[in-house]
Parts: structure tokens; sequence; C-alpha cells
């Protein structure tokens, strides 16, 4: 997959390993860092975000690596994926290229089949929590090795069904 957009940014998969993926990683398990004072503990196996049961994607600006991000199956009975490893490099930030990533992660869960979409993020991360607020996402139960954390944020949305789906995004995310 390869979409091209205005102002030279273009988004395409690629597996998790990937080299300029792993780059971008590392830059967002760096940001970690300096926010929470240590890396991302999630256990992540680069296999999870292989189609179909996941998507990674990095979006380049005129042929520069500059955002990231990636879902993965997260509960494959309720058709629930989990948003992953969000990131736009310092220099591309405040031009939209979160939300365009974000879009594009959820039209492509929603194309596969996949009807909720939920993230971990963190209270010192603002920017994210505000784009997330900004993109319909409503707070969750938490799950996974942060469920307790005071410091985790939980996110969800329901995806827009893919047409002629009429099973699609029916429930809701209240619990």
């Amino acid at each position: 997959m390869s979409t091209s957009a205005e102002q030279g940014v273009r988004l395409r998969a690629v597996g998790y390993a990937d080299p300029v993926a792993q780059q971008l990683i590392e830059s967002v398990q760096q940001e970690y860092v300096v926010r929470y004072g240590g890396r991302d503990g999630a256990v992540v196996d680069p296999a999870e975000f292989a189609p179909p049961q996941g998507l990674f994607l990095v979006a380049d600006v005129d042929g520069v690596p500059a955002a990231c991000g990636g879902w993965r199956v997260h509960d494959r009975v309720s058709g629930t994926v989990e948003l992953k490893r969000m990131y736009v490099e310092p220099a591309f930030r405040r031009r939209g290229l979160a939300a365009r990533v974000l879009a594009e992660l959820e039209r492509t869960a929603a194309d596969a089949g996949h009807r909720h979409l939920l993230l971990n993020s963190g209270d010192r991360q603002p920017e994210a929590l505000a784009l997330y607020a900004r993109h319909g996402y409503t707070p969750v139960m938490g799950y996974g090795m942060y469920a307790d954390s005071p410091e985790a944020v939980f996110l969800g949305k329901d995806l827009a069904p893919v047409r002629g789906d009429a099973t699609g995004g029916e429930d809701a995310w209240a619990s």
C-alpha cells in the first residue's frame, strides 16, 4: 500500500522490523524515556503487524521518514485492534501528519473487518491525547501491563463500518 498526498507526503506499509520503522520506533522509545523516565516495556512481536492481522505504516515527507504507527489484533472475537507506536518526528510536528497516519490506520483496520480500535497513551503526552480526542476517542477500561498505572490513559473508538458492512460499528465503547 502506498498513498500519495499533498506536500510530498507518502504513507507506506512496511514490516515492523524494517530499518526505517525501527529508527522511528527507537525515536518514540527515546521520547518515552524523556517523558516517563523509561522505555515502553510492552512486548511487541513484529509478526503481529504483518497483514492481515496487523499493519505498520511509515509516513515520508519528501522522501524523509517523518512518522509512523501501526495496529495489531487485540481481541479477534470482538474485532478489536490496538494502535501502537504512533509517532511524528519533532521537525514534522504540527503539520497534520499524525492525523493522516491515524486516519489511514483507522481505514485499513476497518477495511480488514475490525470494528473497534483501542490504545494506551500516557498523561505526559498532551499532544497525543488532544489528537485522539479530536478524532472521537473516549476513555475505555485499562488493559495489559499498564492497566493499573496512574500515568496510563486508555482510549477507544468504534470504527466506521466498511460500505456494505451492516455489522461494523454498532457496539458502543461505553462500559
